[in-house]
C-alpha cells in the first residue's frame, strides 16, 4: 500500500497561498524555474505523459503545463499533490540546486512554503529522500495565529524546538505548552494544530519525519 509524502497543508480545504517573494527566501521566478524543471524531470524520468500525472495528482493538464513552463507560483496544496504523485518530498520538489554530497543552503534559497498573518511563516529549509522521508521546517507565527494540519500518513513523527514565545500544540483533544527553550516530540499521524496564544511571536524549528516508502512512485494525493 503506498503511502503520501508529508506535505504541511496536503488536506487544506482552499487552495492555499501561493508561493512568493518574502524577505530572505529566493525570488518567485527562480522557484517557479526550478518547480518547473524538477517537475519535467521527475516525469520524464518515468516516462509518465502529462495526461497519466494529471490522473495520478488531481492536478488538471492545463495546471501542469503552466508549472511545466514556469508560468504560474502554484498553491502548497498544487505543490503537495504533485509531489505526492511522484512519491517524493515537497522539498526535492522545490530544490533550486542539483543534489550533491553537502548540501549548505543559503539564507536566499530558502523556499517559503506557508504565509499567515503579521509575517507568520513556514519555511522549508532543507530535506530528504534516501530512507526515510525528512524535512526541516523553521516557522514563525504571529501573535494570535495559528496553523492546522491534518493527520499526516501513519507513522510520521514530528520534532519541534521552540526558539520564542510560547507554542501551544494541540493533538487531538489535548493541548500542550512548550515554551522558549523546549522541545516536544509527538506522533504526527492525527489531526494538530500550532497555536500562539500569546503577544509575542513564536520562532521554531520543526523535523518531520516519515517512515520509508517502500512503493516509491507509486503515490497518490489522498484527498
Amino acid at each position: 500500500m503506498h503511502q503520501p509524502v508529508h506535505c504541511i497543508d496536503r488536506r487544506s480545504p482552499g487552495p492555499g497561498p501561493p508561493i512568493g517573494r518574502v524577505r530572505g527566501v529566493p525570488d518567485a521566478d527562480a522557484v517557479a524555474d526550478a518547480i518547473a524543471r524538477n517537475t519535467r524531470h521527475l516525469r520524464t524520468e518515468r516516462s509518465w505523459s502529462l495526461d497519466h500525472l494529471a490522473t495520478r495528482s488531481g492536478v488538471s493538464k492545463g495546471m501542469l503545463v503552466q508549472i511545466e513552463q514556469a508560468r504560474t507560483n502554484p498553491s502548497i496544496g498544487t505543490l503537495c499533490r504533485v509531489a505526492d504523485a511522484f512519491g517524493v518530498t515537497l522539498a526535492q520538489l522545490v530544490e533550486l540546486a542539483d543534489e550533491s554530497s553537502v548540501r549548505v543552503v543559503d539564507p536566499t534559497e530558502v523556499v517559503r512554503l506557508w504565509a499567515g498573518a503579521d509575517g507568520s511563516g513556514g519555511d522549508l529549509l532543507v530535506g530528504t529522500d534516501r530512507n526515510e522521508h525528512v524535512e526541516l521546517w523553521r516557522w514563525h507565527l504571529a501573535a494570535t495565529d495559528q496553523h492546522h494540519s491534518e493527520g499526516h500518513v501513519p507513522g510520521t513523527r514530528e520534532l519541534i524546538t521552540v526558539l520564542a514565545g510560547t507554542l501551544t500544540l494541540e493533538v487531538g483533544d489535548a493541548a500542550h505548552e512548550v515554551r522558549a527553550g523546549g522541545a516536544v516530540l509527538f506522533e504526527a499521524d492525527r489531526p494538530h494544530t500550532y497555536r500562539n496564544r500569546h503577544k509575542r511571536t513564536i520562532e521554531m524549528v520543526m523535523v518531520v519525519v516519515q517512515p520509508p516508502d517502500v512503493e516509491r512512485g507509486a503515490v497518490s494525493h489522498p484527498g
